[in-house]
């Protein structure tokens, strides 16, 4: 069973769902976020999702936007998010951990050297926004090849005829989109985000968590009555930009875990 199997097995064992924490790779620089990476699984983190910076994240919301840019300017490179990953898994092999990123830099690298690379480190999971399943021979089938879970992101317009061709190939989780658009971007409707993961739920078995637009512990909470799992980006992202200490951060990211796991 893999890593983050495993962790799904034993957080529905105990009738509980994942705090799943989003922080950018290099945000607001190297040594910050390599400090906090560290902390996470005592925070509360189950899963930890690193974003890889890009220059273009079409995706994104300001706030993920900006921490990409910065950590860009920051001097920002692959390698060192690498560094970061090993570091942590010299203390850590039981975390999960998942990158989150766009294609262009994974192109450049090249798909199947990338995927070895970082399966070597203790990564366990993949989530590129802009690949979408048409597009499965550039990167999904590496990830397949070498046990790596591709985790696709559900939006509410993916509807009953789409869902096949994204539910193909995905592995681990899937990734709900709370609200259509770009991330950190308004408050999720509780009712309509369950309403949406029953309806997943009838074609697969695979966990479903929900992100984008989570921004308070109430809200963390809220969602995790219906979902897998939480995951929460753009929120922990701006707590940093305001200039919160550490101790602040901490404490947010902690509360954020309480509500998840409140049963």
């Amino acid at each position: 069973m893999s890593r983050l199997n495993k962790k799904f097995y034993e957080l529905a064992y105990e009738n509980q769902k994942a705090f799943i924490p989003f922080i950018m790779a290099g945000f607001p620089n190297i040594s910050y976020s390599k400090s906090l990476l560290n902390k996470l699984p005592a925070l509360g983190a189950d899963i930890i999702e690193i974003g890889m910076p890009f220059t273009d994240p079409m995706a994104d919301g300001k706030i993920i936007q900006d921490a990409g840019h910065e950590a860009l300017e920051a001097g920002f490179k692959m390698n060192l998010l690498y560094e970061m990953i090993e570091d942590f898994r010299r203390a850590d092999t039981n975390t999960p951990i998942i990158l989150m990123g766009y294609y262009n830099p994974i192109h450049k690298f090249g798909s199947e050297n990338f995927i070895k690379k970082i399966k070597a480190l203790g990564v366990d999971g993949l989530i590129i926004v802009d690949l979408p399943p048409e597009e499965d021979n550039e990167l999904c089938v590496f990830c397949l090849n070498h046990k790596l879970h591709f985790i696709r992101l559900l939006t509410p317009t993916s509807d009953n005829d789409r869902l096949p061709a994204l539910l193909n190939n995905s592995s681990g989780f899937l990734y709900y989109v709370s609200v259509a658009g770009v991330t950190g971007t308004k408050v999720p409707v509780k009712q309509l985000v369950a309403n949406e993961i029953n309806r997943i739920k009838t074609h697969t078995d695979l966990p479903v968590c929900v992100g984008f637009g989570i921004k308070t512990p109430e809200d963390a909470k809220a969602i995790s009555t219906a979902a897998d799992g939480v995951v929460v980006g753009s929120a922990i992202i701006e707590t940093i930009q305001k200039g919160a200490t550490d101790s602040e951060v901490s404490a947010f990211i902690t509360a954020l875990s309480q509500s998840v796991h409140l049963k």
